[in-house]
């Protein structure tokens, strides 16, 4: 397997982090690292990422953040530094393994194989033979996003907003994370954007589409976890964070 690091975003995650599950696929997995973001939890998750990068330094650093930024910031963070390190493949992982960690070979792969592809998109979709378990409203509210997600970039996108992705390291991934984000929630979707601004500028008409470079690979497992920070109400947020996309990247004054 190509050496990789994974970024996992984490808040207040002392009471929810599996760190057994990390370990043991740590211990299966030489090739493939973990950057552990604090971003200013306000209870014992530093101390928690610490042990783990203490008992296992090969395969766990921890990156703080302080005070907290956002999850947008967490991961643009460790995704810069991640870059930094020369690896071949880095990408992020929500803290709770929603997306099980075994899913990461499968990201993995797509890049191994396909050398046109940039980025790999998990996607929850529903199929026989597939464990996908997630609450109703969370569904609708996300196919809802989804579709005007998919309407406002003109692209074919299911699920945006899976928080299991990957990206080929080179200099366009180094631009889609230089700046801060426009939007807190949905910056999954701005990456998109601005891969396709790249590829409308002058400096980008050598770039293949961004249709072209991201592939969306349905999860065998995804599991709705008890405690997540999103509410309901960010679903309004959402939208008017794509508008504001739309604004920045996509219309023609942009």
């Amino acid at each position: 397997m190509t050496r990789t690091t994974i970024v996992v975003p984490c808040f207040d995650e002392a009471h929810r982090l599996p760190v057994a599950r990390f370990e043991a696929f740590a211990a299966e997995a030489p090739d493939v690292d973990f950057l552990l973001v604090n971003d200013g939890s306000t209870d014992a998750t530093l101390d928690l990422l610490r042990g783990l990068r203490d008992r296992d330094p090969e395969h766990f650093d921890v990156l703080d953040l302080q005070p907290n930024r956002g999850k947008a910031e967490a991961v643009r963070a460790g995704m810069n530094a991640a870059i930094g390190r020369g690896v071949a493949y880095a990408g992020y992982l929500d803290a709770d393994l929603a997306t099980p960690l075994a899913e990461i070979p499968n990201l993995v792969h797509v890049l191994d194989t396909d050398p046109r592809c940039e980025i790999v998109f998990g996607a929850r979709v529903q199929l026989l033979g597939l464990h996908i378990e997630r609450r109703k409203v969370r569904h609708y509210l996300g196919r809802v996003v989804a579709t005007i997600a998919s309407e406002t970039l003109g692209l074919p996108v299911y699920d945006t907003q899976c928080g299991a992705k990957l990206f080929r390291i080179g200099e366009p991934t180094r631009i889609l994370f230089r700046d801060p984000f426009l939007s807190h929630w949905v910056f999954d979707i701005e990456i998109i954007a601005r891969r396709m601004q790249m590829e409308r500028s002058a400096a980008g008409e050598a770039l293949p589409r961004t249709a072209d470079v991201i592939t969306e690979l349905p999860l065998q497992e995804w599991i709705d976890i008890p405690g997540s920070k999103v509410r309901p109400f960010d679903f309004l947020r959402a939208i008017w964070e794509i508008w504001r996309i739309h604004r920045r990247y996509l219309s023609r004054r942009s």
